[in-house]
């Protein structure tokens, strides 16, 4: 027995201190560590303050289709953009697509170089009626105010529209002629899809042959206080995007008076089905988890780091851990959201055509079909029938080697230093997902700091954005143009 004993503390000995090993040598360092400061460009702050100001009072509101677009504000906006940025309107190149989308087009001198594209979109979500007052100023004023920047679209997304076209300006009125010629196209239904504006914009490139060195939308930021692992921010910048789809559930009964009900109405038979699907969740993977953490796992702390270097071990404890936040289980999994029913009119009337609709958020490597089959293999049951709609497959998975990665990355660590720097995957959809035929280097980043209470404000109330922030947008775009395209800087 004694022998037994010893033979069990002599293993775990070894598979801790074989796992200590690998802790402490399976993740390098990963980040670029600039040598020398980066000059940032002088901004006029009350000017651009002011300009995006403006930009927030004009409520270019997407309402969900068939909701037809209201011209007006889109209209105004562009006006607003040619009056901002007279140099812009007098050097480049601008197509109105679809009647509100803009694209500008920047001529660069060297046209053996690749283009690369910078996107936004001028659209907001419309503010709940229910939450006006509970605004500290109100949602369309664009009030200028303890350091900050109040309304819909301060983050989402008229800040990046707005600091890509000051950058530019500022570049093209100190005399900058650029190299590589520069895109910038700002969508008008972003957050209804894009369907009508990003889209019909990659079909207008299409069309002309038009293909990127990289392209680079919303969606990444510098994240403080989400990952408690490591003790500096975390700059995030989304590689890839996951797909979106609904499955409405249906079905179809006799109806008839409630007193006299079957054994299962129809909305019965859509309740066994709901939790047949939440009780049986695709499964979760740490592919994309991995992805991120390998970035950053030289700084973590070390029992992140040995759970991490363990997978053959620590798996199932990392899966578990993760799976219980809902921010954190999203990464690992196609995602199930059961979001709305219908039965009959009256309490007492049986449905005669009962529904659901199940939202799902796809994982690379899945896809619509994928789902739609796993989805019929769970439920099991021929008195449910399925309707699928506004479905967009999950993008692929863009290099983190290539160049336009490269060049985002380092001036990203450029301009904080004190932030790490990770690739990930983008929960959420952008109009970014309408380029891949363009180009296979799509990137999501905006230089601007996330925490939690930030993070709420976004479609919520009392949206904003410290006037810091936006400042140092503006110099991150100047200086990653000047990389890209003015003068041609290779990524390090």
């Amino acid at each position: 027995m004694n022998k037994l004993i010893g033979l069990i503390i002599f293993a775990v000995i070894g598979i801790y201190l074989f796992g200590a090993y690998r802790a402490n040598t399976e993740f390098k360092d990963q980040q670029y560590h600039p040598q020398i400061q980066t000059k940032r460009v002088a901004v006029d702050q009350d000017k651009v303050v002011a300009n995006f100001s403006k930009a927030i009072q004009i409520a270019t509101i997407s309402h969900d289709y068939p909701a037809p677009v209201v011209p007006e504000p889109f209209l105004t906006f562009h006006q607003h953009l040619q009056a901002s940025f007279p140099t812009i309107h007098k050097v480049a190149n601008r197509e109105v697509i679809n009647n509100y989308s803009l694209v500008y087009k920047f001529p660069g001198s060297d046209t053996n170089l690749k283009p690369a594209l910078f996107m936004g979109h001028m659209d907001v979500v419309p503010v709940d009626q229910d939450t006006l007052d509970k605004w500290t100023h109100q949602a369309f004023s664009g009030t200028v105010a303890d350091g900050q920047i109040w309304g819909r679209g301060a983050i989402d997304d008229k800040s990046t529209v707005m600091a890509l076209m000051e950058a530019m300006e500022l570049s093209l009125s100190a005399g900058k002629q650029p190299k590589r010629t520069v895109y910038f196209a700002f969508g008008h239904d972003e957050e209804i899809g894009g369907s009508q504006g990003a889209k019909k914009v990659a079909e207008y490139f299409q069309n002309k042959d038009v293909y990127f060195e990289f392209v680079l939308d919303e969606g990444g930021a510098i994240l403080e206080g989400y990952i408690d692992t490591v003790a500096q921010p975390v700059g995030i910048i989304g590689i890839a995007e996951k797909g979106f789809m609904n499955i409405r559930l249906i079905a179809e009964r006799d109806g008839g008076h409630s007193s006299m009900p079957p054994e299962n109405t129809g909305a019965g038979i859509l309740a066994q089905a709901i939790v047949k699907l939440e009780d049986n969740k695709f499964p979760a993977t740490l592919r994309y988890t991995n992805l991120t953490f390998n970035a950053i796992g030289s700084y973590a702390d070390f029992k992140t780091r040995f759970a991490m270097a363990n997978q053959w071990l620590m798996a199932p404890i990392i899966k578990q851990k993760l799976l219980a936040n809902q921010s954190t289980a999203a990464g690992l999994r196609t995602t199930t959201a059961v979001t709305m029913m219908k039965g009959s009119s009256k309490s007492n009337i049986l449905p005669t055509k009962a529904s659901v609709v199940v939202n799902f958020r796809i994982l690379p490597g899945e896809t619509d079909e994928t789902v739609l089959a796993a989805v019929k293999e769970i439920i099991d049951d021929d008195r449910v029938s399925y309707e699928l709609y506004m479905n967009n497959n999950p993008s692929t998975v863009s290099s983190i080697q290539s160049n336009g990665y490269k060049w985002i990355s380092q001036t990203v660590r450029e301009f904080a230093p004190d932030a790490l720097v990770a690739p990930y995957l983008v929960m959420g959809g952008t109009d970014s997902k309408y380029f891949y035929q363009l180009t296979d280097s799509v990137y999501r980043f905006l230089m601007i700091k996330f925490t939690p209470e930030t993070r709420k404000t976004v479609h919520g109330i009392n949206e904003r954005i410290r006037i810091e922030d936006y400042i140092e947008g503006i110099q991150y775009f100047h200086e990653l143009l000047r990389k890209v395209s003015f003068d041609n800087e290779a990524p390090k």
